[in-house]
């Protein structure tokens, strides 16, 4: 009786001494490392940023860089197709070029907020952010000089339609000189399509080349609240008529070049199709450094065919990144740029400032400052 008893009692021990040195396995989808070092005594919390995809790298190495000597931050960067399985680990999300719909937001059991490395959020299903308690925000780009750097690019698209960068090429190619004759902005008539922060350092800059400035608006008495350091002139000053959105198809005939800097949405997806390009003058030049989506790829393909549209030039693409062998790189009036146009050193580095102190702010609980928040 007195055995039986002792090996029950062994036997009970042997279990315990196995338990207690049997190893833990941890399912890392499940606990991601900051609750993980969070729950550990005398560890620091740790704040975890996700970058969506490889693309425009400079925002994440600039942000990375920012924020090196915050140990209690990790940046991260992963592929696209990686972020719906990995973006509950994450306390806040660069968007970047990702899709973030409803499915991927609803797994996000951490995020506190999903921002934007610039101005567009149109990638982001809002309200499921909202529904699931998580901030959705954008950089200001007036702020940052992003909006300047794009106001540059449309220029510099304009000047490369009129003066024939294309054929400029072919000619030094081919050995010759003095052709093909070029054009000058002097005396055109512009329509920039959307005064925002965009539009406004568009006209400013466009001044001193001696055109004619048609602009397109929702509201004109938002105007008055731009606060650009580069812009201080009344909205007059840089405007020669002012049109409302509704009635641009009546000014559009009277533009040598459309610049669109609208946003991209419901209300403006498309909005350069057939209907539109028709109503430009014979020879008019179309320049888009706004979104892809704004134009209707079928109709501009087939103006640029027929030559009503005398060029294209965009920064931006229907499907980026954009295929280059498709058909539209063939005609030699038009000009894409892979997306680049508020690309800078200075901007780059202005905006990855502002996500590290968003960041920063995030981890101490702080208010957020430096973003729009939309939601």
């Amino acid at each position: 009786m007195q055995s039986s008893t002792w090996r029950v009692r062994s036997c009970i021990r042997c279990e315990l001494a196995s338990r207690l040195t049997r190893p833990r396995h941890r399912h890392r989808h499940h606990t991601p490392p900051m609750d993980t070092n969070a729950s550990a005594a005398g560890e620091q919390r740790i704040t975890r940023v996700l970058f969506c995809g490889p693309h425009f790298p400079a925002s994440h190495e600039y942000t990375t860089q920012y924020l090196q000597s915050h140990s209690f931050i990790k940046v991260d960067v992963l592929p696209l197709e990686h972020v719906p399985q990995a973006i509950p680990n994450y306390h806040v999300c660069i968007v970047k070029s990702m899709k973030l719909d409803s499915h991927i937001i609803s797994r996000a059991a951490r995020m506190q907020l999903i921002m934007q490395y610039g101005v567009g959020i149109e990638g982001v299903d809002v309200e499921a952010a909202t529904k699931h308690g998580i901030k959705v925000a954008r950089i200001q780009s007036h702020a940052t000089g992003n909006s300047a750097s794009c106001a540059e690019m449309a220029i510099y698209l304009m000047l490369g339609l009129l003066r024939k960068q294309n054929e400029l090429q072919i000619s030094i190619q081919q050995r010759k000189l003095g052709e093909p004759i070029t054009e000058t902005l002097l005396g055109k008539t512009i329509f920039i399509l959307g005064f925002g922060n965009i539009g406004m350092d568009l006209a400013h800059r466009l001044r001193p080349f001696g055109v004619k400035v048609i602009a397109t608006k929702r509201s004109w008495t938002s105007c008055t609240q731009h606060t650009s350091k580069l812009i201080r002139s009344n909205v007059d000053d840089l405007v020669d008529e002012r049109v409302n959105h509704e009635d641009m198809y009546k000014f559009v005939r009277k533009a040598d070049i459309i610049v669109c800097c609208l946003r991209l949405n419901s209300e403006t997806a498309g909005i350069i199709n057939n209907d539109f390009i028709s109503s430009m003058k014979k020879g008019a030049l179309l320049v888009n450094i706004a979104r892809g989506g704004l134009m209707d790829y079928e109709a501009v393909v087939k103006h640029l065919e027929s030559g009503h549209l005398g060029g294209l030039g965009t920064d931006v693409a229907w499907n980026e990144p954009f295929n280059p062998d498709d058909q539209i790189l063939k005609f030699k009036n038009v000009i894409m740029t892979p997306h680049v146009a508020g690309v800078t050193e200075h901007s780059y580095r202005t905006m990855a400032k502002a996500v590290g102190d968003v960041v920063l702010q995030l981890h101490a609980g702080q208010p957020l400052t430096g973003i729009e928040i939309v939601n």
